[in-house]
């Protein structure tokens, strides 16, 4: 299995991150990979992944919680400043988010407008936050559409529209814990999109799943999201453990 979104480096981690990822691997995942926040947190999710090299692997880029007036253009010149230095999986996490800050939506989308142009750039996948945004996450998409461009809608949330809107411009549906939960909703109708577009995902510490939710994520608890998977699409373990597998080694061209 593959952990397409944790946050392994979060301080939530301090105290037993290689007990935590090793109880991952114990219990079948062999890759994780890290979304960038912002500056304040990139030297930790670097030193993360040279400490496990066959099994971390970065991202680069500016969360858009983390596009603030002050900063973001600041911010911005450390991202493409690190791109310009090394190779990164993808460009992410990036996107809009309503919810927590709609003040700041012209400059969110100024953002993730230019990480997606790095990103066509470099031939990158994106890994894309969107909450309380998908309308303005599709204009920019639309506006930005491009052959090259291509990645994950991070802890899909959306409908069934949105789901296919999301595929229809070359984008897997990364599913979480929220797939377990009772007003999660997206169990209702997430037989109806084909296994190749999904990815499993924790966004450890966030969002555990059921019977964990409330408590800290952890990459381990990805077979729970596997096993609800197992009982929507009427397939066994295996079969959704090699689907999402190769659908992420794709993305991410591993």
């Amino acid at each position: 299995m593959i952990d397409t979104h944790t946050h392994l480096y979060s301080e939530q981690f301090d105290t037993d991150r290689d007990a935590t990822i090793q109880r991952a691997i114990d219990n079948g995942v062999t890759h994780f990979f890290l979304p960038a926040i912002d500056s304040s947190t990139h030297e930790k999710m670097l030193t993360l992944e040279a400490q496990y090299p066959e099994r971390m692997f970065a991202m680069m880029g500016l969360h858009p919680c983390d596009v603030k007036p002050d900063t973001w253009e600041q911010e911005l010149e450390i991202v493409q400043g690190y791109l310009a230095q090394r190779p990164f999986c993808a460009i992410g996490e990036i996107g809009i988010d309503l919810y927590w800050e709609q003040s700041t939506l012209d400059i969110q989308v100024k953002a993730f407008e230019q990480q997606i142009d790095w990103a066509i750039e470099r031939d990158l996948p994106i890994v894309i936050h969107t909450r309380e945004s998908f309308d303005e996450t599709f204009e920019v998409l639309h506006r930005k559409k491009h052959s090259k461009l291509r990645g994950i809608f991070h802890c899909f949330s959306g409908n069934l529209e949105q789901a296919h809107q999301a595929i229809a411009l070359g984008f897997s549906l990364g599913i979480g814990g929220v797939v377990t939960f009772k007003n999660g909703k997206i169990d209702q109708f997430l037989s109806e999109i084909p296994l190749e577009h999904i990815v499993l995902e924790t966004d450890s510490p966030y969002l555990a799943p059921v019977p964990y939710r409330g408590k800290r994520n952890e990459s381990a608890y990805l077979e729970y999201i596997a096993g609800k998977l197992v009982d929507i699409y009427g397939k066994d373990l295996a079969t959704i453990d090699a689907i999402t597998t190769a659908n992420a080694l794709s993305i991410f061209q591993l």
